[in-house]
């Protein structure tokens, strides 16, 4: 009798089940937001500049569920913090005025990565949905620590901290929403082939 591997909720789970290829997946995650981390657009009216961090974080959560996005986030965010320069722009540390929303791409993937589980990630409208809840949670952390970095006002903080990027957060979610379903559209025709 065949034991039946149990359906994929998200799409990290098409991966074999080793603790290396999971570590892996972890590890991978956090490098991948590393490396978008270094598209940097530094805006001259806001300490926070535009990368394409956020892309990358709400693709991993999604991608790897909560458990390993948040390994992955927590991965990322440790390693930066000891000194590797990976967060925006090549820095470091957590002296920096957008260091929130590092904290806040925790939140983010563990919220994403649930509701990817659940199934919100296989279409594209359901995944545009769990992006932008995604992105509150980054926007939550991130606004609340730039507020008392810099010692503003919530409107302040506001208007530099989320406004600028209102645009550029909705085409990342837009390409975000969009991959994720022809990922899986994509890993599922490879299982039926490799059946």
């Amino acid at each position: 009798m065949a034991i039946a591997t149990p359906a994929p909720r998200v799409l990290a789970d098409f991966a074999s089940r080793t603790a290396i290829t999971q570590i892996a997946l972890v590890v991978g995650g956090a490098a991948f937001v590393g490396v978008a981390a270094q598209i940097v657009v530094p805006l001259p009216f806001t300490p926070v500049p535009l990368t394409l961090q956020t892309f990358a974080v709400l693709l991993v959560g999604a991608s790897l569920g909560s458990l390993r996005g948040v390994l992955s986030m927590v991965v990322y965010l440790i390693v930066g913090m000891v000194g590797v320069p990976w967060f925006s722009g090549g820095t470091s540390g957590f002296s920096n005025a957008s260091f929130g929303y590092i904290l806040g791409f925790i939140f983010a993937a563990f919220i994403v990565g649930r509701l990817a589980e659940r199934g919100a990630s296989t279409t594209a409208l359901r995944s545009a949905g769990l992006m932008v809840v995604g992105n509150l949670a980054i926007y939550a952390v991130g606004v609340t620590w730039l507020k008392f970095a810099i010692d503003v006002n919530w409107a302040t903080a506001l208007s530099l901290g989320v406004v600028p990027f209102l645009i550029g957060d909705a085409v990342k979610i837009a390409l975000a929403a969009g991959l994720l379903p022809l990922s899986w559209k994509g890993l599922e025709k490879l299982q039926m082939r490799n059946q």
